[in-house]
Protein backbone atom coordinates (compact mmCIF):
# COMPACT_ATOMS: atom_id res chain seq x y z
CA UNK A 1 0.00 0.00 0.00
CA UNK A 2 1.24 3.79 -1.26
CA UNK A 3 -0.27 6.46 0.86
CA UNK A 4 -0.10 10.47 0.11
CA UNK A 5 -1.64 12.35 2.70
CA UNK A 6 -4.07 15.02 0.71
CA UNK A 7 -2.94 18.76 0.57
CA UNK A 8 -5.71 19.32 3.42
CA UNK A 9 -3.77 17.16 5.20
CA UNK A 10 -0.49 18.64 4.70
CA UNK A 11 -1.66 21.60 5.53
CA UNK A 12 -3.05 20.76 8.58
CA UNK A 13 0.14 18.90 9.68
CA UNK A 14 2.47 22.00 8.83
CA UNK A 15 -0.39 24.57 10.82
CA UNK A 16 0.14 22.07 13.73
CA UNK A 17 3.66 21.83 13.66
CA UNK A 18 3.95 25.82 13.14
CA UNK A 19 1.97 25.92 16.58
CA UNK A 20 3.62 23.44 18.52
CA UNK A 21 7.22 24.51 17.10
CA UNK A 22 6.52 28.12 19.09
CA UNK A 23 4.65 26.81 22.44
CA UNK A 24 7.52 25.33 24.21
CA UNK A 25 6.33 22.69 24.59
CA UNK A 26 9.04 21.42 26.55
CA UNK A 27 8.62 23.65 28.95
CA UNK A 28 4.92 23.26 29.47
CA UNK A 29 5.70 19.38 29.85
CA UNK A 30 8.02 19.94 32.65
CA UNK A 31 5.33 21.87 34.71
CA UNK A 32 2.75 19.98 33.93
CA UNK A 33 5.14 17.03 35.43
CA UNK A 34 5.37 19.64 38.41
CA UNK A 35 2.00 19.98 39.14
CA UNK A 36 1.44 23.28 37.24
CA UNK A 37 -1.03 22.95 35.14
CA UNK A 38 -1.65 26.62 33.50
CA UNK A 39 0.57 26.59 30.24
CA UNK A 40 -0.54 22.83 29.68
CA UNK A 41 -4.34 24.12 29.79
CA UNK A 42 -3.21 27.03 27.42
CA UNK A 43 -1.93 24.76 24.93
CA UNK A 44 -4.95 22.57 25.09
CA UNK A 45 -7.23 25.76 24.18
CA UNK A 46 -4.89 26.75 21.43
CA UNK A 47 -5.07 22.51 19.95
CA UNK A 48 -8.96 22.72 20.28
CA UNK A 49 -9.79 25.79 18.43
CA UNK A 50 -6.89 24.12 15.36
CA UNK A 51 -9.86 21.37 15.31
CA UNK A 52 -7.12 18.77 16.99
CA UNK A 53 -10.56 17.29 19.65
CA UNK A 54 -13.25 17.39 16.80
CA UNK A 55 -11.31 15.19 14.51
CA UNK A 56 -12.42 11.63 15.90
CA UNK A 57 -16.47 13.23 15.23
CA UNK A 58 -15.63 15.33 12.22
CA UNK A 59 -12.36 14.36 10.27
CA UNK A 60 -11.01 11.06 9.29
CA UNK A 61 -8.84 8.51 11.59
CA UNK A 62 -5.65 10.06 8.88
CA UNK A 63 -6.25 13.38 10.42
CA UNK A 64 -6.40 11.77 13.57
CA UNK A 65 -2.91 10.22 13.22
CA UNK A 66 -1.47 13.28 11.77
CA UNK A 67 -2.83 15.22 15.10
CA UNK A 68 -1.46 12.15 17.94
CA UNK A 69 2.29 12.01 15.34
CA UNK A 70 2.98 15.82 16.32
CA UNK A 71 1.70 15.39 19.50
CA UNK A 72 3.93 12.20 20.46
CA UNK A 73 6.78 14.14 18.24
CA UNK A 74 6.68 17.75 20.76
CA UNK A 75 5.87 15.58 23.97
CA UNK A 76 2.55 17.43 25.27
CA UNK A 77 1.32 16.61 28.18
CA UNK A 78 -2.31 15.81 28.87
CA UNK A 79 -4.94 13.10 28.75
CA UNK A 80 -5.53 13.30 24.63
CA UNK A 81 -6.03 9.42 23.60
CA UNK A 82 -8.89 10.12 26.26
CA UNK A 83 -10.63 13.21 24.99
CA UNK A 84 -10.13 13.08 21.52
CA UNK A 85 -9.87 9.62 20.57
CA UNK A 86 -11.49 7.32 22.76
CA UNK A 87 -14.53 9.32 24.20
CA UNK A 88 -15.78 11.52 21.51
CA UNK A 89 -16.58 8.11 19.86
CA UNK A 90 -17.67 5.95 23.04
CA UNK A 91 -20.51 9.40 23.83
CA UNK A 92 -20.68 9.99 19.99
CA UNK A 93 -19.99 13.66 20.91
CA UNK A 94 -17.37 16.08 21.22
CA UNK A 95 -16.12 16.44 24.87
CA UNK A 96 -15.85 19.86 26.11
CA UNK A 97 -12.77 20.45 28.02
CA UNK A 98 -10.25 18.16 29.33
CA UNK A 99 -11.97 14.86 30.04
CA UNK A 100 -10.42 11.25 30.91
CA UNK A 101 -11.16 7.99 31.07
CA UNK A 102 -10.83 4.34 32.57
CA UNK A 103 -11.04 1.22 30.38
CA UNK A 104 -10.54 -1.54 32.78
CA UNK A 105 -9.51 -4.44 32.33
CA UNK A 106 -6.38 -2.68 29.75
CA UNK A 107 -6.84 0.70 31.06
CA UNK A 108 -7.80 0.41 34.72
CA UNK A 109 -6.44 3.99 35.80
CA UNK A 110 -7.47 6.97 34.59
CA UNK A 111 -5.10 10.01 33.14
CA UNK A 112 -4.83 13.33 34.71
CA UNK A 113 -7.62 12.76 36.60
CA UNK A 114 -6.92 15.39 38.84
CA UNK A 115 -6.62 17.93 36.09
CA UNK A 116 -9.87 16.98 33.59
CA UNK A 117 -13.18 18.58 34.35
CA UNK A 118 -14.95 15.61 33.22
CA UNK A 119 -13.92 11.66 34.69
CA UNK A 120 -15.63 8.38 32.81
CA UNK A 121 -15.03 5.12 33.63
CA UNK A 122 -16.03 4.05 29.69
CA UNK A 123 -19.11 6.01 29.39
CA UNK A 124 -20.56 6.06 32.93
CA UNK A 125 -19.15 9.82 34.66
CA UNK A 126 -17.15 9.21 37.52
CA UNK A 127 -17.60 11.71 40.93
CA UNK A 128 -14.57 11.02 43.05
CA UNK A 129 -11.66 10.07 41.96
CA UNK A 130 -8.78 7.44 44.66
CA UNK A 131 -5.29 7.67 44.93
CA UNK A 132 -3.05 8.84 42.63
CA UNK A 133 -0.42 6.26 40.91
CA UNK A 134 3.06 7.58 39.62
CA UNK A 135 4.64 6.73 35.74
CA UNK A 136 7.87 6.21 34.63
CA UNK A 137 6.62 9.15 32.74
CA UNK A 138 6.24 12.07 35.48
CA UNK A 139 3.45 14.00 32.67
CA UNK A 140 1.27 11.10 33.21
CA UNK A 141 -0.14 10.97 36.75
CA UNK A 142 -2.90 8.36 36.99
CA UNK A 143 -5.82 7.89 39.03
CA UNK A 144 -8.27 5.09 40.51
CA UNK A 145 -11.75 6.02 39.64
CA UNK A 146 -13.50 2.50 40.64
CA UNK A 147 -13.63 -1.10 38.49
CA UNK A 148 -16.36 -1.57 35.65
CA UNK A 149 -15.90 -4.15 33.13
CA UNK A 150 -15.49 -1.93 29.36
CA UNK A 151 -15.44 -3.62 26.01
CA UNK A 152 -12.71 -3.80 23.68
CA UNK A 153 -14.91 -1.46 20.69
CA UNK A 154 -14.14 0.79 18.20
CA UNK A 155 -13.87 3.69 20.39
CA UNK A 156 -10.83 1.76 22.25
CA UNK A 157 -9.47 1.33 18.62
CA UNK A 158 -9.27 4.55 18.23
CA UNK A 159 -7.52 5.02 21.04
CA UNK A 160 -5.03 2.41 20.53
CA UNK A 161 -4.55 3.77 17.16
CA UNK A 162 -3.96 7.16 18.43
CA UNK A 163 -0.85 6.00 20.90
CA UNK A 164 0.71 4.16 18.26
CA UNK A 165 0.24 7.38 16.38
CA UNK A 166 2.15 9.30 19.22
CA UNK A 167 5.12 6.44 19.62
CA UNK A 168 5.85 7.39 16.06
CA UNK A 169 5.74 10.55 16.64
CA UNK A 170 7.87 10.16 19.64
CA UNK A 171 10.01 7.83 17.73
CA UNK A 172 11.19 10.40 15.07
CA UNK A 173 11.83 12.80 17.52
CA UNK A 174 14.35 11.00 19.56
CA UNK A 175 15.72 10.13 15.85
CA UNK A 176 16.12 13.25 15.16
CA UNK A 177 17.62 14.72 18.47
CA UNK A 178 20.30 11.53 18.21
CA UNK A 179 21.19 12.45 14.88
CA UNK A 180 21.70 15.95 16.59
CA UNK A 181 23.47 15.14 18.81
CA UNK A 182 26.10 12.39 17.40
CA UNK A 183 26.99 15.32 14.73
CA UNK A 184 28.09 17.40 17.28
CA UNK A 185 29.34 15.39 19.96
CA UNK A 186 33.12 14.50 20.08
CA UNK A 187 35.64 11.56 20.73
CA UNK A 188 38.94 11.04 20.06
CA UNK A 189 39.24 14.29 18.10
CA UNK A 190 35.66 13.12 15.77
CA UNK A 191 31.94 13.41 16.07
CA UNK A 192 30.54 9.97 17.20
CA UNK A 193 28.57 10.09 14.24
CA UNK A 194 31.47 9.72 11.98
CA UNK A 195 31.67 6.20 13.74
CA UNK A 196 29.97 3.24 11.98
CA UNK A 197 28.74 1.56 15.36
CA UNK A 198 26.54 4.97 15.44
CA UNK A 199 25.28 4.94 12.28
CA UNK A 200 24.53 1.47 11.80
CA UNK A 201 22.25 1.99 14.79
CA UNK A 202 20.75 5.00 13.66
CA UNK A 203 19.87 3.26 10.74
CA UNK A 204 18.50 0.77 12.02
CA UNK A 205 16.05 2.62 14.15
CA UNK A 206 15.27 4.85 11.26
CA UNK A 207 14.20 1.60 8.95
CA UNK A 208 12.25 0.45 12.17
CA UNK A 209 10.28 3.71 12.11
CA UNK A 210 9.70 3.69 8.56
CA UNK A 211 8.49 0.44 8.56
CA UNK A 212 5.95 1.15 11.31
CA UNK A 213 4.72 4.74 9.78
CA UNK A 214 2.68 2.41 6.67
CA UNK A 215 0.88 -0.21 9.26
CA UNK A 216 0.14 3.14 11.41
CA UNK A 217 -1.49 4.40 8.10
CA UNK A 218 -2.80 1.72 6.92
CA UNK A 219 -4.68 1.62 10.36
CA UNK A 220 -5.82 4.46 9.95
CA UNK A 221 -7.76 3.59 6.84
CA UNK A 222 -9.07 0.91 7.96
CA UNK A 223 -6.63 -1.66 5.99
CA UNK A 224 -5.48 -3.94 9.15
CA UNK A 225 -6.11 -3.87 12.73
CA UNK A 226 -4.87 -1.30 15.09
CA UNK A 227 -3.38 -3.51 17.36
CA UNK A 228 -0.60 -4.45 14.45
CA UNK A 229 0.02 -0.79 14.26
CA UNK A 230 0.30 -0.92 17.88
CA UNK A 231 2.85 -3.22 18.31
CA UNK A 232 4.94 -2.12 15.02
CA UNK A 233 4.98 1.56 17.00
CA UNK A 234 6.19 0.41 19.91
CA UNK A 235 8.76 -1.65 18.91
CA UNK A 236 10.03 1.18 16.68
CA UNK A 237 10.16 3.44 19.18
CA UNK A 238 11.27 1.59 22.08
CA UNK A 239 14.05 0.90 20.07
CA UNK A 240 14.59 4.22 19.36
CA UNK A 241 14.49 5.20 23.05
CA UNK A 242 17.10 2.52 24.29
CA UNK A 243 19.22 3.85 20.84
CA UNK A 244 18.84 7.05 21.67
CA UNK A 245 20.14 6.35 24.93
CA UNK A 246 23.22 4.88 23.74
CA UNK A 247 24.23 7.38 21.40
CA UNK A 248 23.29 10.43 24.12
CA UNK A 249 25.68 8.19 26.79
CA UNK A 250 26.00 9.07 30.51
CA UNK A 251 23.95 12.36 30.10
CA UNK A 252 21.13 10.75 28.39
CA UNK A 253 20.39 9.43 31.78
CA UNK A 254 19.90 12.68 33.39
CA UNK A 255 16.14 14.01 34.01
CA UNK A 256 17.92 17.30 32.66
CA UNK A 257 18.22 16.39 29.32
CA UNK A 258 15.13 17.00 27.40
CA UNK A 259 15.68 13.51 25.78
CA UNK A 260 14.31 12.08 28.74
CA UNK A 261 10.51 13.66 28.15
CA UNK A 262 10.60 11.27 25.30
CA UNK A 263 12.60 8.39 26.79
CA UNK A 264 10.10 7.76 29.56
CA UNK A 265 7.31 9.00 27.50
CA UNK A 266 7.90 6.01 24.64
CA UNK A 267 8.57 4.08 28.16
CA UNK A 268 5.23 4.52 29.60
CA UNK A 269 3.08 4.71 25.84
CA UNK A 270 4.70 0.99 25.01
CA UNK A 271 2.24 -0.40 27.73
CA UNK A 272 -0.87 2.40 27.32
CA UNK A 273 -4.34 1.02 26.08
CA UNK A 274 -2.70 -2.88 25.93
CA UNK A 275 0.62 -4.34 26.54
CA UNK A 276 2.16 -5.41 23.66
CA UNK A 277 1.51 -8.99 24.71
CA UNK A 278 -2.50 -8.55 24.67
CA UNK A 279 -2.09 -6.87 21.17
CA UNK A 280 -0.33 -9.83 19.83
CA UNK A 281 -2.54 -12.20 21.13
CA UNK A 282 -5.52 -10.57 19.87
CA UNK A 283 -3.57 -10.35 16.31
CA UNK A 284 -3.02 -14.10 16.74
CA UNK A 285 -6.57 -14.79 17.58
CA UNK A 286 -7.38 -12.93 14.53
CA UNK A 287 -5.50 -14.85 12.24
CA UNK A 288 -6.53 -18.46 13.87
Amino acid sequence: MRFEPSEDQRDFASALEGLLSGADTVKVARAWADGDHDAGRKLWARLAEQGVTVLATEASPVEVCIAFEALGRHAVPGPWVESAAYLPIALGREVEGIATVAAPLHVPLALDADVADAVYIGTALVTEIGPMHASVDRTRRLFEVGSADVAWDAAFDAAVLAVSAQLLGAGERVLADSVAYVKQRKQFGREIGSYQASKHALADFRIALDFARPLVYAAALGEISPCAAKVAAGDAAYLASRTGLQVHGAIGYTAELDLSLWLTKIRALVSAWGTPAVHRERLLEGLL
